[in-house]
């Protein structure tokens, strides 16, 4: 029982890595199941066995990285004690400066924004995708309405506002990286850029020496 099962599992991570190359090089929309299965060197049917449908295997593709609203809900989590911008800032430093670390995450993502077309059969990975922009959003307004940060923002900025520059920000650095990655360092222009968003939404927000 116990080679069944670790068999199945070696199964299930040829599948999920066969999917991430053709999904990497065709786009989601021109990689089938059958494609995928052919590349994994299975069966269609051991596809179906461990995945309802394309948009199930997409999910689980996904699920192998962090994506920013887990970090966040997690950080604030455990630190309820810090300052809530300061984590913020954390997040987004990492989610894009990770990019250039894990090169995982670096072709999931690009899958996401690059290589993805949500039709039908993709409807419920597009649903999810969404309330995940709209978790991270939520969570990023948050802390610009606690009590100690809403009165740093800047006149006329609302937590609402200032919670879509911050996704704004982070959604275009993945996309512009992602398209083309000599554009900016990762690792050495991230948190100067993510300052400088900072820096129009808080009024007092430190200017770097």
């Amino acid at each position: 029982m116990r080679r069944t099962k670790e068999e199945a599992e070696k199964t299930r991570i040829a599948i999920l890595q066969a999917a991430e190359t053709l999904f990497l090089e065709k786009g989601v929309a021109n990689s089938s199941l059958e494609h995928i299965a052919r590349h994994a060197g299975v069966t269609r049917g051991a596809v179906y066995w461990h995945f309802a449908n394309k948009a199930d295997l997409f999910n689980a593709m996904l699920n192998q990285v962090r994506l920013p609203p887990e970090q966040l809900a997690e950080r604030m989590r455990g630190c309820p004690e810090h300052d809530p911008l300061l984590t913020l800032r954390t997040v987004c430093i990492d989610a894009i400066s990770n990019l250039a670390r894990d090169d995982q995450k670096r072709r999931i993502f690009t899958i996401l924004l690059r290589r993805c077309e949500f039709t039908e059969e993709l409807r419920e990975a597009e649903k999810r995708h969404e309330a995940f922009i709209n978790l991270f959003i939520e969570l990023c307004e948050q802390q610009f309405s606690s009590p100690a940060i809403q009165p740093r923002l800047h006149n006329g900025m609302s937590p609402r506002l200032a919670a879509r520059a911050v996704h704004g920000l982070i959604v275009g650095l993945f996309h512009d990286w992602l398209r083309d990655n000599n554009l900016f360092d990762p690792l050495c222009d991230t948190a100067p850029l993510v300052d400088a968003c900072f820096r129009g939404l808080i009024r007092d927000w430190p200017t770097p020496n």
